[in-house]
């Protein structure tokens, strides 16, 4: 019988609970934590982690690290014990950069240095897979199992969570239907389902475009703020309008609308970076701040998705270079690169030139 989930499973388990404030339990052979987010910490919880004896510790990125001027002794994060003293809003204040500037200076830091940190990194991988500010509270346990099962906690072996989360995620083609749209009455429109329960994908096809050619094809990530609402902020939604209308005037493409908002943090934290960026930051520091990388997105969706339709090489309308590396190394062959300069206001003016200077973009 298989009624129990598997790892793939559990790790999606894990995402939820971090999301609604439940902990969850990282295990290993060398050692277990409580794992909780900060961002979704609550009084009640943060008393209970007390309550088991050891102190708290905060994880938090070496991005966020720098900003707070602690040392990141683990290479790309730093464990900072929670003082006896600090209540939830020194930890949200830790994870969150909202305050940063009412209150630069929060520590001296008391870092944790003792044992590996292969847990606190796998931590702070699924808060950030799970959208929420990566940044989390651990404590840890003797009994691991025991204490998972006494508190219906879902329990995670690290073994076997560290290379489900590195691999591709398999997709699955869940519906596909014909769609008439303004750039092209012939078009068609598939549904592709990951198998560790994020978020869908969708493939724009125009046309009936033949599998033994280069495809015009564009990998356009979700940003809900240009597409929907027509934000002047970026470039987006003239981008997607953009490469559908030369879609429709050459007859056939591929547009892979993939749900990656915010450069792969989510719509919430991209609001938080926004909020940065009015502080005067841009848009590569506004994300470091939150203590995520410039781009936490991952192509090889495109390319599977690419894969499935019967696509093995592509025109690629891009002005990203990491777009063209990466279909590349997934085996799908870039035979041209089509620019895609469109959009330029004078509200994103400085967010351009900060992509093409910082991220390589060739505008």
């Amino acid at each position: 019988m298989a009624f129990a989930p598997d790892i793939t499973e559990d790790l999606a388990r894990a995402r939820g609970d971090l999301r609604m404030g439940v902990p969850i339990v990282l295990t290993s052979d060398t050692g277990a934590l409580l794992v909780m987010a900060a961002e979704s910490l609550s009084d009640q919880r943060l008393a209970d982690l007390r309550g088991l004896g050891p102190k708290p510790v905060i994880v938090i990125t070496s991005r966020r690290a720098e900003t707070l001027r602690a040392v990141p002794y683990d290479g790309d994060l730093a464990r900072i014990t929670v003082p006896a003293d600090a209540d939830l809003w020194w930890i949200k204040g830790m994870a969150d950069p909202k305050h940063d500037m009412d209150v630069p200076m929060k520590g001296p830091f008391m870092i944790a240095r003792d044992g590996g940190a292969a847990l606190h990194r796998l931590a702070i991988q699924l808060v950030k897979t799970a959208h929420l500010l990566p940044a989390a509270v651990v404590v840890p346990l003797d009994d691991p199992a025991s204490f998972s099962q006494a508190n219906r906690l879902t329990l995670i072996q690290a073994d076997l969570a560290g290379p489900t989360i590195a691999a591709e995620a398999a997709l699955h083609p869940v519906a596909a239907a014909r769609l008439p749209m303004t750039a092209a009455e012939a078009g068609r429109l598939h549904i592709y389902r990951p198998e560790d329960g994020s978020e869908e994908h969708y493939a724009i096809e125009i046309g009936n475009p033949p599998r033994n050619a280069p495809v015009l094809a564009r990998l356009h990530s979700a940003c809900f703020t240009g597409d929907v609402l027509g934000s002047l902020k970026c470039d987006c939604g003239p981008q997607l309008n953009g490469a559908l209308a030369q879609m429709g005037e050459e007859g056939a493409g591929v547009l892979l609308y993939l749900n990656q908002e915010g450069r792969g943090i989510g719509l919430a934290n991209k609001m938080r970076a926004y909020a940065l960026q009015d502080q005067g930051y841009d848009t590569v520091e506004a994300n470091h701040r939150l203590g995520f990388e410039d781009d936490e997105r991952d192509f090889r969706i495109g390319a599977a998705i690419l894969r499935r339709l019967g696509f093995d090489s592509v025109r690629l309308m891009t002005n990203n270079p990491r777009k063209i590396a990466m279909m590349e190394k997934m085996g799908i062959k870039v035979a041209e690169r089509v620019p895609l300069i469109l959009g330029e206001t004078p509200q994103n003016r400085a967010y351009l030139a900060t992509k093409a200077k910082k991220s390589g973009h060739l505008l």
